[in-house]
């Protein structure tokens, strides 16, 4: 009698397990804590509220916060699964093999620990796999483009998702398997803007996905308050404990601009364009041409490839703000004709052409144009020797000049260091979201500045390049004229004589200061100060 008492137990309890996964793991499941060692896992609240959710959605999407416990309880959610389904295959996914261990080492952990009523025979058991008698099993693996491909997946888990690179390649494999009824779990900290977390996140929102969202703010934890919140601080610095507390996009990652700033410009300084013109619409416009200021435009080409995109800014220099952009697909001889008559229209402004590769296309044709403010740069540019660049085509042999602006290992951290200034100083006017949104995903990879994977640079990189021109060359040419204004201003009348050139009184002098007589002709040297 008490023997089938027991067994009576043992059914209804198995029934419940079955039933309810937070039963299961409440009263079940052993986890090891990194302090107290094995103990029960007594779920928090907000944790049973992720469990319910996991229950209703085939796919969610956790942004949290750090040691919520969110990782031991997707392995132990996986384990109900595996226990109470034939077949069902779990994949865990993460940017290195040994952090997707750890989620299978927690799902080994709890499967040793209960009782045997409840185990099922296992048939693999190692630190990357368990499997079960009953076909379902667990796995770990690295992040690979063909990464569950082959598999047939019950539930695909991506483990740190924001810092898994070519994540989208994966998912776009695991698609085939999972279509046919799968599920997914996708968990991470913010790891910055842009990345295939932060989209899908952000599509999620908006509902253009089937994601549903979990957000786990350090605050959802009863054991934490403000002043665990603020030694986290001291620990991690304010962007770590932004990235690793707060569920903060914007703070978090490796952007070369502080999202901060960046956050600040797109309240304060991105606006509607007043017209959007050009063929494809693409010409943003904020400031029609002003005939008594002077302007730059800057452009960076695209490489060819269809990659990415041909883009200019025009520049105000004196007020260094942004009153025109352009990004679009143009051939190079189209393009060349369009910055010829884009810089005409804004008065005949100084045009810098990025020179790389395809850019010489585009400078041929500005030149065959017969454009007369052409930007020439030192051939043999130093680290500092900027004094030798002119943006006129006035002895540019003998002064080993070459058209455009060229991007090299020298110059590319000084204007990239240039643009993090003029931000940070907030010294230029952006008004375009275009612009601002490329500087979201404009990222430190390793030692180099570049766009995230998947985005591009080339409004970035033309506006980078123009603030160094504004900074350098046009600054020192500035301080040139103003050096010979001063010099030659108190010519008037008077009669010098330089090196045999005989600057002499006479009445085209008096008219007109710049015009001088060298040897037997008059020279107009008015170029200097154009």
């Amino acid at each position: 009698m008490a023997k089938q008492s027991l067994k009576e137990i043992i059914k209804i309890e198995y029934q419940k397990c079955a039933q309810d996964p937070i039963y299961f793991m409440k009263k079940y499941c052993m986890i090891q804590h990194p302090v107290r060692g094995k103990i029960p896992f007594h779920l928090y609240q907000f944790q049973e509220r992720t469990l319910d959710q996991f229950a209703e959605h085939r796919y969610n999407i956790i942004l949290k916060s750090r040691q919520t416990g969110i990782s031991t309880l997707t392995a132990g959610f996986s384990l109900w699964k595996m226990l109470f389904n034939q077949d069902f295959n779990v994949l865990v996914i993460a940017t290195k093999q040994e952090v997707a261990k750890n989620l299978v080492t927690k799902v080994r952990v709890m499967n040793q620990y209960l009782p045997s009523w409840l185990k099922q025979t296992t048939v693999e058991d190692n630190k990357l796999s368990l499997r079960y008698s009953n076909g379902s099993q667990i796995k770990a693996t690295s992040a690979a483009g063909d990464a569950g491909r082959s598999e047939a997946l019950s539930l695909l888990v991506f483990d740190e998702a924001a810092f898994i690179d070519k994540i989208e390649d994966i998912w776009v494999s695991a698609q085939s398997t999972l279509s046919t009824g799968g599920n997914a779990i996708i968990l991470s900290t913010p790891n910055g803007v842009g990345n295939f977390f932060h989209k899908t996140w952000v599509g999620a929102e908006d509902e253009t996905n089937t994601f549903n969202t979990i957000r786990l703010h350090w605050s959802v934890h009863p054991e934490r308050d403000q002043t665990w919140r603020d030694e986290q601080e001291v620990l991690l610095g304010p962007k770590g404990a932004a990235q690793e507390c707060d569920c903060d996009f914007v703070s978090s990652g490796d952007t070369v601009i502080d999202p901060q700033l960046l956050m600040f410009y797109k309240e304060s300084y991105v606006q509607e364009p007043v017209e959007k013109t050009g063929f494809d619409g693409n010409l943003w416009k904020w400031e029609y041409p002003n005939y008594q200021k002077s302007y730059m435009v800057v452009a960076d080409v695209a490489r060819g490839d269809s990659a990415d995109f041909s883009a200019c800014h025009v520049i105000d220099i004196e007020e260094s703000s942004q009153v025109a952009e352009y990004k679009g697909k143009l051939d190079t001889k189209d393009f060349g004709n369009f910055l010829v008559s884009l810089s005409t229209d804004y008065n005949n402004a100084l045009l810098v052409v990025e020179n790389a590769n395809i850019g010489w296309a585009v400078i041929q044709q500005v030149i065959d144009r017969g454009y007369g403010n052409l930007f020439y740069m030192s051939k043999d540019l130093k680290y500092v020797d900027v004094e030798n660049q002119l943006n006129n085509k006035y002895n540019r042999e003998e002064r080993s000049m070459t058209a455009g602006f060229s991007t090299t290992s020298k110059t590319r951290p000084l204007i990239i260091s240039k643009l993090e200034q003029y931000i940070r100083e907030k010294d230029i006017t952006i008004r375009s979201q275009r612009t601002i949104d490329e500087l979201f995903t404009f990222i430190w990879n390793g030692n180099r500045a570049e766009a995230m994977r998947g985005y591009n640079d080339d409004l970035t990189m033309s506006l980078a390049i123009s603030l160094w021109v504004r900074d350098t060359a046009l600054r020192l040419r500035q301080e040139g004229i103003d050096l010979t204004k001063q010099a030659l201003g108190g010519i008037g009348a008077h009669s010098l004589d330089v090196g045999g050139m005989g600057f002499g009184g006479n009445s085209s002098l008096e008219e007109n200061p710049w015009k001088m007589r060298v040897g037997d002709s008059n020279e107009d040297l008015t170029w200097l100060i154009k």
